[in-house]
């Protein structure tokens, strides 16, 4: 059975993104939400426009 990349439902803070990809890789959220506020930090904030991209696009 295939995984979908999508929105977290249950594991979810602002819009899902880092929950999704972290139940897609079958990785604790939590862990998908540290590395996601270290590569924000890392690169100035490129991160936070790339978050919002993925808020658009992923499906629900």
């Amino acid at each position: 059975m295939a995984a979908n990349l999508k929105k977290s439902r249950t594991n979810k803070m602002l819009a899902g993104v880092c929950g999704g990809i972290g139940e897609y890789l079958g990785w604790d959220p939590t862990i998908v939400r540290i590395i996601f506020l270290i590569l924000i930090f890392s690169s100035f904030g490129t991160m936070v426009l790339f978050y919002f991209i993925l808020a658009l696009i992923m499906p629900d």
